[in-house]
């Protein structure tokens, strides 16, 4: 496994390394705000990365939702066949070139790397430790000197007895948790169009990771380096600020942030709600568009 993993371990340590190494003279080699922000980094490369998954992601959510009245004559017509409701639904997805787990391509493409950094980390806190990738001795003893308010980034919840350690890992536990449930419902009450809850597939998803993923941040973040911690919390970060743009200014047609936009462009333009769009001359355009009464022209007395 370790041979399989070697080139991520090598490219993430890298990365490390080499901020780190751009942040040293002005925060100190041994410092824990070059180390945390050298983390940091990381994500914002590999977040910069995955943007065109991203966007596959959002194309791919449109798409399914656009393919929901179809999905539910399928499932009404195909209600006592499971086998052929499945048959039909993969039918429908390819002939319109869509994926209903797109929505996971971002965590997928990037649970490689979390692992990679984990196992960096992690070696890190060992006694005595463990080099991975393309880190030094002195980058190993470095690393392990340093801190994120007091915790060492090395360290674990569970594998440590310092209560600076205990604490900062909580809170980052509970700001991971936090914003994923956050993203996840900006996404379901402002970025998709209202729907049917009744045997709506792609809305249970949605609210199986509204729910899910929060819990298995919450379990297993125990297990992980505050350094990890730091990585997931910025990562998620910025998956809720990208989501939160897109929403504003690109959201899906029918959904509540769509019609909000559109609510604004409007009084914008100077078109109250329920009012025709008026014409250049003040009339409105069902107005232009009849044919005008020929006036009386008065009789002379």
């Amino acid at each position: 496994m370790d041979s399989i993993l070697k080139p991520l371990y090598i490219a993430v340590s890298w990365v490390i390394v080499t901020i780190h190494d751009l942040l040293s003279p002005v925060f100190g080699t041994n410092s824990g705000v070059s180390w945390s922000l050298a983390i940091i980094g990381l994500v914002i490369i590999i977040r910069i990365i995955l943007i065109p998954l991203f966007v596959k992601q959002i194309k791919s959510q449109r798409a399914l939702t656009a393919l929901q009245p179809h999905m539910k004559e399928i499932q009404k017509k195909y209600k006592d066949d499971r086998q052929k409701q499945s048959e039909e639904m993969m039918k429908l997805y390819k002939e319109h070139k869509t994926n209903p787990l797109a929505s996971c391509f971002p965590i997928l493409a990037q649970a490689p790397i979390f692992f990679a950094l984990f196992t960096v980390l992690n070696g890190i806190g060992k006694n005595p430790p463990v080099k991975h990738g393309v880190l030094s001795q002195e980058d190993v003893v470095s690393a392990a000197q340093a801190e994120f308010f007091g915790a060492p980034i090395s360290q674990t919840f569970l594998g440590s007895d310092i209560t600076t350690v205990k604490l900062v890992t909580i809170f980052l536990i509970a700001f991971m948790s936090l914003t994923t449930f956050t993203t996840q419902r900006q996404l379901m009450t402002k970025g998709m169009p209202k729907m049917d809850s009744s045997n709506n597939m792609m809305l249970q998803q949605q609210k199986i990771m509204l729910y899910a993923f929060p819990v298995i941040f919450a379990i297993t973040g125990v297990n992980f380096p505050v350094g990890v911690l730091i990585y997931w919390s910025t990562t998620n970060l910025w998956t809720w600020g990208q989501q939160y743009y897109v929403i504003k200014r690109n959201p899906t047609p029918g959904s509540p942030a769509y019609e909000e936009l559109q609510r604004k462009r409007n009084k914008k333009n100077g078109v109250e709600e329920n009012e025709e769009p008026k014409s250049s001359e003040g009339t409105t355009i069902e107005e232009k568009g009849q044919r005008q009464q020929p006036k009386k022209k008065k009789k002379k007395k």
